[in-house]
This record gives C-alpha cells, structure tokens and sequence, in this order.
C-alpha cells in the first residue's frame, strides 16, 4: 500500500483523519488513501463556521477529476474554523492530506466520542478489508 497513515492521528471508516489539538479542539481532513481514490480535487465545499454538527454529520463535499464524495464529521461539536485556502488551492488535499489540506476545526462537544474512531492500525485494517 502506497498511502501513509501516520500513527498520530485517529481514523474514522468514511475515510476522515483526526488530529486533537486538545480535548477540546480537532482538525479533521480527509485521508491519503482517500485523495488516492478520488484523484486530483477540484473543488471543495465546506461548512459554514459557527455550524453545530453530530458525529456522522455530512459536513460538505470534496470533487476531484474522477468524482464527488462527501466528507463526513467523525464528532459532535460547532465548526470554529474551515481551511479557506483550499477555495483556490483545492488539490492542497492532494499534495498534503495531512498539513495544509485539512478541511475544517471543530469544537468538541463530548471528548469521549474520539474513543470511538480508528487508531492508524485499525484504520488500515478497514482499508485492506475494502479492497
């Protein structure tokens, strides 16, 4: 497998990265393996800022040259932040899932949901059972 899952980061089965910034605070993008799948982005909608979301929420839609996939929030909590670089710079996902190319900051509303995600191990478990 060519895709990086860094260990420092939680998963969730959708394909999203979480990094917690605290126990109150969390970037969340889309993974490596994702941007694979779906090809050089094109466009990508994001939340509006201030917007409550619940775990499982669809938060907007990222479109590469090959499709339209929506992205999805892997916890319950208000978008405080949304990577507006990405409004001319959508392939900033491509190029760096992980950095630059996150998606939007959100502020938790129950810490104890990210117990719930992914660990990099079990993430790339449900990667190889996908393909």
């Amino acid at each position: 497998m060519s895709e990086r899952i860094p260990g420092e980061y939680l998963y969730t089965k959708t394909h999203e990265w979480v990094s917690t910034e605290s126990e109150k605070f969390v970037t969340v993008g889309i993974t490596d393996h994702a941007q694979h799948l779906l090809g050089d982005m094109v466009y990508i909608e994001l939340p509006d800022v201030g917007s409550e979301v619940k775990a499982g929420d669809e938060l907007g839609v990222v479109e590469s040259v090959k499709a339209a996939s929506d992205f999805y929030a892997p916890v319950t909590g208000e978008i405080f932040a949304v990577n507006t670089d990405l409004e001319d710079a959508p392939a900033l996902v491509n190029t760096d899932p992980y950095g630059d190319g996150w998606l939007v900051k959100i502020r938790l509303s129950d810490p104890e949901e990210l117990g719930d995600l992914l660990d990099n191990e079990a993430y790339a478990e449900e990667i190889d059972e996908e393909e």
